[in-house]
């Protein structure tokens, strides 16, 4: 039986990123299931990486039911960050570069070393050097923002861009922190990193679980997004956006208009 084609599908998630071009869902078409979904991510990544990105770290995504309510999709995955998708702590990003960009708050590390799956949380200070505010701009590249599990998947689970906040020490404490998402200096989401898997330090164990399973090992120094505290909302042109983390600070970006 021949299965889906996974460099077909991966140039047409690419061409509609980069023409801001939705397209419709793939897997009921295509016969995508979730492993060759992640087959048509790497395809993807590497489509990143030959015209000169560079790999800097993971995200997960669907890790509050705030999400996965949202989306309607029920299973935790995970996706890749280059460094082109970063952009600078209070920076500005082309909204019209996207389909229908959405932001969400959400906390971020920077790892130290590798650490082991089901590592204890009390060792997770030794393997993570630092923690931050972050916003993640997500994009999903199919039409309306519906998507089945293996499309999202497939899709780098709609990975757009991201914002890391200043970097400071591992707090005592990550699972029930307060979160607001602002636009335009209004409150727009109030969460909990609680809602992160109940802790985001949970996430970052799920991630090298998850990604382990397709021969993806986490590295020194990259970043890892642990997930969304809330849900998100729409990006519009000219607005301001602003992370609020209890005792990490603040995350920004500005919507070109």
């Amino acid at each position: 039986m021949i299965g889906p084609d996974v460099a077909g599908i991966a140039e047409r998630l690419g061409l509609a990123a980069d023409t801001a071009t939705a397209t419709g869902q793939l897997a009921a078409e295509t016969g995508l299931d979730v492993d060759a979904a992640y087959a048509v991510q790497t395809a993807l990544l590497q489509r990143r990486l030959d015209r000169g990105e560079r790999l800097v770290g993971l995200k997960m995504g669907l890790t509050s039911r705030a999400k996965m309510a949202q989306v309607g999709v029920d299973e935790v995955i995970w996706g890749r960050l280059t460094d082109v998708m970063r952009v600078p702590d209070g920076g500005a990003v082309d909204v019209g570069a996207y389909i229908h960009p959405r932001v969400e708050p959400e906390v971020a590390f920077l790892l130290d070393r590798l650490p082991e799956p089901g590592e204890p949380i009390g060792d997770f200070t030794d393997a993570v050097r630092a923690v931050a505010p972050a916003i993640e701009l997500i994009d999903s590249r199919y039409a309306d923002f519906v998507f089945s599990l293996p499309d999202v998947i497939a899709d780098n689970t709609s990975a757009a861009a991201f914002v890391i906040g200043p970097w400071s020490p591992v707090p005592d404490g990550l699972e029930n922190l307060g979160v607001l998402l602002e636009v335009d200096g209004r409150v727009a989401q109030v969460g909990s990193t609680a809602a992160i898997l109940g802790d985001p330090r949970r996430a970052l164990d799920e991630g090298i679980r998850l990604a382990g399973r397709h021969g993806v090992r986490l590295r020194e120094g990259w970043l890892f997004l642990a997930g969304a505290a809330t849900a998100a909302v729409p990006l519009r042109p000219g607005a301001h956006v602003r992370a609020v983390v209890e005792k990490l600070g603040t995350a920004s970006l500005r919507a070109a208009s």
